[in-house]
């Protein structure tokens, strides 16, 4: 490797370590990386912003007397500077109820279709039909079931008892709580791919003791 290269392996070496060293209790080297990397971060994606976003889409159209309608983002988005100033942090609240407004349009939509139309749609297929594969059937009877259990135990304008309502809130509950472990789980193991990654990293391409 090239002298550049080595550095920046001892680099990302002892800002892992220091990084990790939070694991035994809060010091100085950690507080030193953690503000290196929020500040690092932050400079690229301005860097980036401007050079992909603002220089490209907002600049150079203005500059060449094009797309003036431009001008309206560019105030909005300058609004947002208002909030540092007390006596018209007010106008601030204009941009931001307007990213709010356009953002909650634009998703509300797709995550119905993405989430409830899509949960519906599998609770109003058939549960088993001739020739269907058995696990199939299986997985469609669970997830009816499961939904309606579900929905039970969030329906508060009945009290939970009897066969119909105390069953299927109890099993609603701990379908939801199953789900909620599955989610925490992945994220486990999402944590944990990092770092094997981190310490694959540390023993290969810093210490070399593996291959």
């Amino acid at each position: 490797m090239t002298f550049y290269e080595t550095a920046g392996v001892w680099v990302a070496a002892l800002f892992t370590l220091a990084i990790y060293s939070f694991l035994y209790r809060e010091n100085p080297l950690y507080r030193l990386a953690e503000h290196l990397v929020v500040g690092v971060s932050l400079g690229y994606s301005i860097v980036l912003t401007w050079q992909r976003i603002l220089y490209p889409r907002l600049v150079q159209p203005l500059a060449a007397g094009q797309e003036w309608l431009l001008i309206i983002p560019a105030t909005l988005g300058l609004l947002y500077i208002t909030r540092f100033f007390p006596k018209v942090a007010w106008l601030s609240r204009y941009p931001i109820g307007f990213l709010l407004g356009t953002g909650m349009g634009v998703s509300f939509p797709l995550d119905m279709q993405a989430l409830v139309l899509r949960q519906i749609h599998s609770t109003v297929i058939p549960v088993f039909t001739p020739g269907t594969p058995w696990d199939v059937a299986l997985g469609t009877a669970v997830i009816v079931l499961g939904t309606l259990a579900a929905l039970i135990y969030f329906f508060f304008s009945k009290p939970h008892k009897g066969p119909f309502f105390g069953l299927g809130s109890r099993v609603g509950i701990w379908l939801i709580m199953i789900g909620f472990g599955a989610t925490f789980g992945f994220t486990v193991m999402g944590r944990i791919s990092l770092l094997i990654g981190r310490v694959q990293f540390l023993l290969a391409d810093w210490l070399r003791v593996i291959h």
